[in-house]
């Protein structure tokens, strides 16, 4: 199938209304962050160790004790000793985000909650050379640093793309040239023979629930992962890259 154009990143806009600046943590989302011309940071404060394993910054941190950083992320934390003050990333459009490459895979999201399988769906997406990750204001995380740290630097890499309305969104990218493709459990073809015609945007519901039916009506297809075992589904994350990687392998 064909290979998403992974070169050009859109411009990036303003920053999400109603978010504030946090304590970004961990060794791979700090690296991402630094190297992000897009991401406006403040403080660097590492151990003496985390430090020495940074590699190159833009500046030196802070060398602080552990428990320092300790009191400024979440108690269950694993921040590796190493925290980075960040504002929430400029968003993208959509319709910024579409104007350009003939090849392009989208990852959409409806409605699914929890930030740590977002923050890996990014990983994935990221991984696999979608362009974006695309999902809605309501019922979906904003940028924090539970979800930073879930996607593994992955939230500097590719766009997080929230929108107002799913549906509307869905028809736009429709109208663009994308087949829309929801992934369903009781989907009339298997994804492996979903045709590419180059611009593929793939829906995943919340686990439970699933696609909401006025997601369905926008979908031009319903697509299964074939499942031979007993179980009749996958965590959303781990569905996400099995979906990635169907459809970009050669």
């Amino acid at each position: 199938m064909t290979t998403p154009n992974r070169n050009k990143r859109p411009a990036r806009k303003k920053p999400y209304a109603g978010q504030e600046r946090y304590w970004l943590y961990g060794l791979h989302p700090v690296r991402a962050a630094l190297v992000n011309p897009a991401r406006k940071y403040g403080k660097l404060l590492a151990t003496r160790n985390a430090a020495a394993n940074l590699g190159e910054a833009p500046f030196p941190p802070d060398i602080v004790e552990r428990k320092a950083i300790d009191r400024l992320v979440p108690a269950d934390a694993v921040h590796q000793g190493i925290a980075l003050e960040v504002d929430p990333l400029p968003e993208t459009s959509l319709a910024d985000l579409i104007d350009g490459s003939e090849n392009m895979l989208l990852l959409v999201l409806d409605q699914v909650t929890d930030p740590h399988n977002v923050g890996a769906i990014l990983r994935s997406a990221a991984a696999f050379g979608s362009a974006a990750v695309v999902t809605t204001w309501r019922h979906s995380p904003p940028e924090t640093a539970v979800l930073a740290k879930s996607a593994a630097g992955a939230v500097d890499l590719i766009p997080y793309v929230r929108i107002r309305n799913l549906a509307d969104a869905l028809s736009t990218l429709s109208d663009a040239g994308f087949h829309i493709v929801g992934l369903d459990a009781d989907g009339g073809t298997k994804l492996q023979d979903v045709a590419n015609p180059g611009r593929i945007a793939v829906v995943m519901g919340a686990e439970g629930k699933g696609l909401r039916q006025l997601t369905r009506e926008r979908c031009d297809q319903l697509a299964r992962l074939p499942m031979k075992g007993d179980m009749e589904s996958l965590n959303v994350s781990n569905a996400a890259a099995i979906a990635l990687y169907e459809l970009t392998r050669d």
